[in-house]
């Protein structure tokens, strides 16, 4: 049971906007399945019923509980990472699921949420320097990052490993870090980068480059973000109306159920339309930001932040995407792109935020 004091603090405006893209998701997904791909948008029906239900159950529960249990989560999603190369699934060149028989599972994006934990309880229980961490003090929190991002990194999925990498440094810097040691990480980096560069396949070079000049290869690196364009663009003011859109309908736009479903919606809905959904996307980061804020402890501030984070890299990485301004490296769209386990991962997050809300107040 909730103690009433929690019901008259609940966020009902993370809830809202939370329901709110959801929905949005369901109306996309129909419409860019429902003639080529019925049993997606009914898998995704599926799947709002389960991220419900979990949405429901990370609120209920005091978030102390996730601090408690965080390295055991943290220890799991690495076990299922490892799983995936042993038990996993393959799907368009990369191993990043799990068959449960009556659904699939990626582990990948659970894994961001036991990062999040983990490193809002570590770092909750240390003592932060005056002048902010030194090198010595990232040790323990990289090596949670590096694990993980390496072994999605592998599988591979470059822009969930993308993300990891954005929330740890989003928390990091919060909590503070020296400059010196913030200097000598980017002169670091900078060295290391072309070795990363050999490293990533010959589609994934493609993808990072053609954002630059779509146009210099339109039938191939560049399709996605040329098709995308012209999908947004021919949405005008107020789109072309819903199940109307010709770009994702005929197919001409690749992905236009995950990763660039956002044009499609674009092109049925216009600027009028686009405008609300990132209203939406908006109101969800200042609410986490402001319950971070308002936490009544550490944790909880960490933890409201990392989320918050997640959800802002997401968004703005995707939609970076879509418009052509970003490189093309596979980043899903919170609750409205296509994909159970990004859904379910989505709603306990937002169920995260909603929980740690509620509690600041009770002391």
């Amino acid at each position: 049971m909730i103690d009433r004091r929690l019901l008259t603090h609940f966020d009902w405006v993370t809830l809202t906007a939370t329901a709110g893209l959801v929905i949005t998701g369901l109306f996309s997904i129909y419409s860019a399945t429902h003639l080529h791909m019925p049993s997606i948008y009914k898998k995704e029906l599926y799947w709002v019923a389960i991220g419900s239900v979990v949405l429901v159950a990370s609120f209920v529960v005091n978030y102390s509980l996730f601090e408690r249990y965080a390295y055991f989560a943290y220890g799991a999603s690495i076990m299922l990472l490892i799983a995936v190369f042993i038990i996993g699934t393959s799907s368009g060149g990369a191993r990043r699921w799990i068959s449960l028989g009556f659904l699939s599972i990626q582990p990948s994006e659970f894994a961001k949420l036991a990062l999040i934990i983990t490193l809002a309880r570590h770092l909750s229980g240390k003592v932060i320097p005056k002048k902010g961490h030194s090198a010595k003090g990232l040790l323990v929190p990289g090596a949670l990052l590096i694990l993980p991002f390496l072994l999605i990194a592998k599988q591979p999925d470059l822009g969930t490993a993308i993300i990891l990498w954005m929330i740890f440094w989003s928390m990091m810097l919060v909590v503070k870090i020296r400059l010196r040691t913030i200097a000598a990480f980017m002169l670091i980096f900078g060295a290391i980068a072309p070795l990363g560069w050999k490293m990533l396949k010959g589609y994934q070079k493609a993808r990072l480059t053609s954002f630059i000049d779509p146009g210099k290869d339109p039938l191939g690196s560049g399709y996605h973000v040329l098709q995308s364009k012209i999908a947004i663009g021919s949405g005008g003011f107020f789109g072309k109306g819903f199940l109307q859109g010709t770009q994702g309908k005929l197919q001409f736009l690749p992905e236009h159920h995950t990763d660039f479903i956002f044009a499609t919606f674009a092109e049925e809905w216009g600027f009028f339309g686009s405008l609300i959904v990132l209203g939406l996307f908006l109101t969800l980061v200042l609410s986490g930001l402001n319950t971070a804020i308002n936490a009544k402890d550490r944790f909880g501030f960490l933890l409201a932040l990392g989320v918050t984070s997640m959800f802002f890299w997401h968004s703005v990485i995707n939609l970076g995407m879509v418009a052509g301004v970003l490189p093309v490296v596979g980043v899903p769209l919170p609750f409205i792109s296509y994909g159970g386990s990004f859904l379910a991962t989505s709603m306990i997050a937002a169920g995260l935020l909603i929980n740690v809300r509620m509690r600041g107040f009770i002391f």
